[in-house]
């Protein structure tokens, strides 16, 4: 997964980048789905804005954003809404993979006379 910081009017000091570090392996269990974590961080007077784009795999993109005038709690509540916004596609995935298998079986295969 590739994962990319970007700050505007913010200087992303390495305080910052370490304690987004020490989230990520809360989503973890999507990191087999994600191809780039993109996050752009911005300060317009006291509040924070933190927008993150999220590209899977499969070609879906995601955006979720956070404004906060606490960096650390916009950060914590990003991570909160990254994790049902990834729960959310999984199951999306893994539903319509059971419906393509149960398209593709032979008509009559389960009903027995």
């Amino acid at each position: 997964m590739n994962v990319e910081i970007k700050g505007i009017h913010v200087e992303v000091t390495e305080r910052i980048r370490n304690y987004i570090d020490t989230k990520m392996p809360r989503l973890d269990f999507g990191k087999d789905l994600l191809v780039d974590f993109l996050l752009n961080i911005s300060r317009e007077k006291s509040l924070f804005k933190l927008d993150t784009t999220l590209n899977f795999r499969f070609g879906a993109v995601k955006h979720v954003g956070v404004e906060n005038f606490d960096l650390n709690k916009g950060i914590d509540e990003l991570y909160d809404k990254l994790e049902a916004v990834i729960e959310k596609e999984k199951s999306r995935v893994k539903d319509h993979h059971a419906k393509q298998k149960e398209a593709g079986k032979p008509a009559g295969v389960d009903e027995e006379s």
